[in-house]
């Protein structure tokens, strides 16, 4: 048994197995972030299903860092990822040019909430306008898929340009609801899932190195057959959760 589980440690150590933070790793930027008492409690109703706290230890979010929050919708991690970076850090809450004035109106809120969250900008621009070598986390959940849907849309290229902007040694963090191996991206539209592997090669192929993946938001149960609106696993999908790292 001591040998299995030395074999264990060093499998983990090298990056072999699927790990998650447990809440005695959870740093205090990050505790204290997920209880800051000015997020919604609709926001802190849903912690329990998205694990905040153990996805961002996983990440690696430390107090500082330039974070980007790209398709932040209602900012459930902008306002986490704000108070984890804390005042010398800053988000940027970043919408594609031309969206839709109800997907980017959560994240203008925020940025105006300057008595809680004064580190945080909303902009709309291309990821490739980023200045480069300036990110040091590009942070992005549950919507890889839909960049798929987007017509004409590239997402080799989006990597690219998630790599450009990222300081070396940067953390790109892509969090997706699953569809099943294989499936490629068939379901993007019609479930808004993807296959992981998709996510992988495309993110390997720009240059990233899957540094760790995390079993942090899986379901069994989840037949991964169903659209991830259906009650019957909304909130509950089996999700994948990938951590590149921009070599030095």
């Amino acid at each position: 048994m001591r040998h299995l589980t030395t074999l264990s440690g060093v499998a983990l150590a090298i990056g072999l197995l699927p790990v998650h933070a447990n809440a005695a790793t959870i740093p205090q930027n990050i505790s204290a972030a997920v209880a800051d008492p000015a997020r919604p409690a609709e926001d802190k109703a849903r912690d329990a299903d998205r694990k905040p706290a153990e996805a961002l230890a996983f990440a690696g979010v430390k107090t500082g860092e330039k974070v980007v929050d790209f398709l932040p919708g209602g900012g459930y991690f902008t306002r986490i990822l704000s108070k984890a970076v804390g005042p010398k850090g800053h988000v940027i809450a970043l919408s594609p040019a031309g969206s839709p004035e109800k997907f980017t109106a959560p994240s203008k809120a925020i940025a105006a909430d300057t008595a809680n969250y004064p580190n945080v900008t909303a902009v709309e621009q291309k990821v490739a306008d980023l200045p480069a070598a300036s990110i040091d986390l590009f942070w992005t959940a549950q919507n890889y898929h839909d960049l798929k849907n987007i017509p004409g849309s590239d997402t080799v290229a989006f990597d690219k340009s998630v790599f450009a902007a990222l300081k070396p040694g940067g953390i790109f963090l892509v969090i997706d609801h699953s569809a099943p191996a294989g499936s490629g991206v068939s379901d993007t539209k019609t479930l808004h899932r993807i296959d992981q592997k998709v996510v992988e090669t495309e993110a390997e192929s720009a240059g990233f190195k899957l540094e760790r993946t995390s079993d942090l938001l899986k379901n069994p149960n989840d037949p991964r057959t169903a659209i991830v609106f259906d009650p019957s696993i909304k909130g509950k999908t089996d999700q994948f959760v990938l951590k590149f790292r921009k070599p030095k």
